[in-house]
């Protein structure tokens, strides 16, 4: 059933295109290039925008990342220059068998304190030399087992930069302890030209590298961290929620990025990454903008394209509307003027002539073509009359004058053996059947006088055939008045005597019956004979074969001709029939009385 629903659908959308006006074709064609060249247009230059924009920003948090790297780079240096000034402008000149560096190293603490937690040189062994502000080591304090002192025993060479922790190695005061990144190195200690490896620690003030991130991640879109080589955030503005597993970061693949700009899907949205890398440190920069961000800024300059996309829209879709009409409105109105025609009304000066050139040009040649249509209709109807006239005649002419013999030869016969009565009503019937049959010269007559022309025509075949069939007439009183053509029931009877009851004994039935049915009149031969074979039955009506032989010499094509002639196509004679069952010839025409026919359609003559 779907299956039938979608094709009936698929039908009427079919139906309703072919209906489709030349305006409705402009508007609607013209409208889609114009929405589609619009579409691609707009769609075109907004993914460039947008594109160029997302480029812009992430330009800009490379400027940001490059100013933000610049700032740390400073701040690392001068904690590196204050280790290097205690260690080459200190250390190396003390021998520590009988100087000490606490002076030196008080005053270059007080010189850097707002970036520096404190200053400690340890032993190799893990005694504290010297520390400033504070020179007391907390009881159980190890310093052999910090990461900041075992890092740097592995790599002596190198500056080592600690991952950020709570400095709580010495006694405070006040009991207050710092977060700090620890900056430690190797030394060489001198003992009377003795040296002994030591470790200079420099505990850098973890807040400031939080104050340069805060400020940076207070302004502009999305956020910066630092991460170390191998990916431990370093800071965060959002390190405590990371901590506290409350949220997650992608700050190990992040470690693996090189310098520049990334894009990448973490927890189900899309993010554009910026890293930076710190050389000597081997720490990195990470900026992360949302790309929902990016184009943030942009949803205001969407919402103006759309409003103005639409009102373009709008306007297109109105401009065509009125051009098409324009356009169209000439053609329209030289359709409907073409209807006239169309229903049959052949007056030129109702086809419309306007419009621009070549609907002005077409307006004339209909115009000239109507005319001469309605001249060369005039020539085809009075050519057709004489035609059918000539035709008719034709037909009508087709009487064989071997039936006159043989009623003539069956009169004298009668005459012979003296029966005048029978020779008399034999020769009356012969003279009405003829009168009937010239009828003036007339070739529609009434029901009644086809009747009778039966009637007389079955008297004489009766007398003829010694009564060796029966016939009946029935034909309703409501139809005898209206017309017909003459001589088309009369050789449906003969061919029922000749063909089918003549050589049957004393069993021979022909019924003729005439009734109106759905506005028509109806006129039936039916006999009881042998019937006919379907393949001779198909192509009576289709051949112009005659009685062969005897009879008047008019067929059943010849009977159908005439009817189709005079009336239209949907009249005429149909034939049906079973063997040994018998055949109906049934005759349809219009009903209609002679008072309306000569009205319609004029005496034909």
């Amino acid at each position: 059933m779907r299956t039938i629903d979608f094709q009936n659908q698929f039908k009427k959308v079919r139906r309703a295109s072919k209906r489709r006006s030349i305006q409705l074709i402009i508007s609607i064609s013209f409208t889609i290039v114009s929405i589609v060249s619009m579409t691609f247009v707009t769609l075109a230059l907004y993914t460039t925008y947008i594109n160029k924009a997302r480029e812009t920003a992430i330009e800009n948090n490379k400027q940001v990342i490059d100013q933000m790297s610049w700032t740390l780079n400073s701040y690392l240096r001068n904690m590196m220059g204050v280790s290097n000034s205690m260690y080459y402008g200190v250390i190396k000149n003390l021998d520590l068998t009988s100087d000490s560096m606490n002076r030196e190293m008080d005053i270059l603490y007080e010189a850097n304190k707002d970036d520096l937690i404190s200053i400690a040189c340890i032993s190799q062994d893990g005694a504290l030399i010297s520390a400033a502000p504070i020179a007391t080591r907390k009881s159980g304090v190890d310093f052999t087992e910090q990461e900041w002192f075992t890092s740097t025993e592995e790599k002596i060479e190198n500056f080592h930069f600690s991952k950020p922790h709570v400095q709580n190695m010495f006694e405070s005061s006040n009991y207050r302890y710092y977060w700090v990144v620890s900056l430690s190195r190797s030394v060489d200690l001198n003992y009377m030209g003795y040296t002994r490896r030591g470790i200079l620690l420099v505990d850098m003030n973890y807040s400031s590298i939080e104050q340069m991130f805060s400020r940076v991640n207070e302004k502009g879109a999305g956020y910066v961290y630092l991460i170390d080589s191998d990916g431990d955030i370093i800071y965060h503005p959002k390190q405590k929620a990371i901590y506290g597993g409350l949220m997650q970061e992608n700050n190990i693949t992040a470690a693996s990025y090189d310098d520049g700009s990334h894009m990448e899907n973490f927890d189900g949205s899309e993010r554009a990454v910026v890293v930076k890398t710190i050389g000597y440190t081997g720490w990195k920069i990470v900026s992360v903008v949302p790309a929902s961000e990016l184009s943030a800024p942009y949803n205001q300059l969407r919402a103006f394209m759309m409003i103005i996309f639409t009102v373009t829209i709008f306007l297109i879709v109105f401009g065509n509307i009125v051009i098409s009409k324009i356009v169209t409105d000439p053609i329209r109105q030289l359709e409907d003027s073409l209807k006239s025609i169309e229903e049959g009304s052949l007056d030129a000066e109702k086809v419309y002539i306007g419009g621009s050139h070549e609907i002005r040009h077409l307006g004339r040649t209909i115009r000239s073509l109507v005319v001469q249509m309605r001249d060369l209709m005039d020539e085809r109807v009075k050519e057709q009359k004489e035609k059918r006239k000539s035709e008719l005649n034709a037909l009508q002419a087709q009487i064989n004058p071997h039936f006159l013999y043989n009623t003539l030869d069956s009169v004298v016969w009668m005459i012979e053996a003296e029966k005048y009565p029978e020779a008399i009503s034999m020769i009356t019937s012969l003279a009405s059947l003829f009168r009937i049959s010239l009828s003036k010269g007339n070739n529609i007559i009434t029901i009644r006088d086809e009747i009778t022309h039966a009637k007389n025509y079955l008297a004489i075949q009766k007398v003829r055939y010694k009564n060796k069939f029966e016939a009946n007439i029935d034909v309703d009183p409501a139809i005898e008045d209206c017309v017909t053509i003459k001589l088309i029931i009369q050789p449906l009877i003969e061919n029922a005597i000749y063909h089918a009851v003549g050589d049957l004994d004393d069993e021979g039935v022909i019924d003729i019956k005439g009734y109106e049915k759905d506005g028509d009149v109806y006129i039936e031969v039916r006999d009881n004979g042998m019937g006919i074979p379907p393949d001779v039955l198909e192509g009576l009506l289709t051949e112009k074969t005659k009685s062969k032989g005897k009879g008047s010499g008019i067929g059943l094509w010849n009977i159908n001709q005439r009817i189709n002639l005079y009336f239209k196509n949907d009249y005429g004679l149909s034939i049906t029939s079973e063997l040994d069952e018998g055949t109906v010839a049934t005759i349809r025409m219009p009903k209609m009385t002679m008072e309306e026919y000569m009205g319609g359609e004029g005496n034909e003559k």
